[in-house]
């Protein structure tokens, strides 16, 4: 067999993996999304330099936490999980340099602490509204002053 014939196996087999990987990520996205409450939510992880550190990913809301996504990943287990009760909203912010070519068209960036670290994720501001209802609707017993 040429060498032409093996390049043209090869590169056939790439294209064929790259379609089941994109189909594969809409499968994962409408199971994460059968039972609704998804949205497209990014998260920083790095926090050294202004505007990096970014990755962009789907948020769902699971009784009381906050579960986030990778968007590019297959696996159906969230990536971070954030407990309602250790979520403390601080403020928001448009992005700012590097951050609007990074985040999502139309987000953006709230500031909010977890157990007291700081910790930023980007919405839209629909959803903004929702993730802000859905802190301050915390069961019964929740200690309102901490707020």
């Amino acid at each position: 067999m040429p060498a032409w014939e093996w390049a043209l196996d090869i590169v056939g087999l790439f294209l064929l993996l790259a379609l089941l990987y994109g189909i594969s990520l809409i499968f994962r996205r409408r199971f994460l999304a059968r039972h609704g409450g998804t949205f497209e939510l990014s998260y920083r992880v790095r926090s050294d330099s202004p505007g990096r550190g970014w990755l962009l990913g789907i948020g769902r809301y699971s009784g009381q936490s906050l579960e986030w996504f990778r968007i590019f990943s297959l696996s159906p287990r969230p990536k971070r999980v954030w407990a309602r009760e250790l979520l403390d909203y601080a403020g928001r912010r448009a992005p700012a340099g590097t951050e609007e070519v990074s985040l999502y068209d139309g987000h953006v960036v709230v500031s909010c602490h977890y157990g007291g670290e700081p910790l930023e994720i980007a919405m839209s501001e629909a959803s903004l509204t929702g993730f802000q209802s859905w802190l301050e609707s915390g069961p019964p017993g929740t200690d309102w002053n901490r707020r």
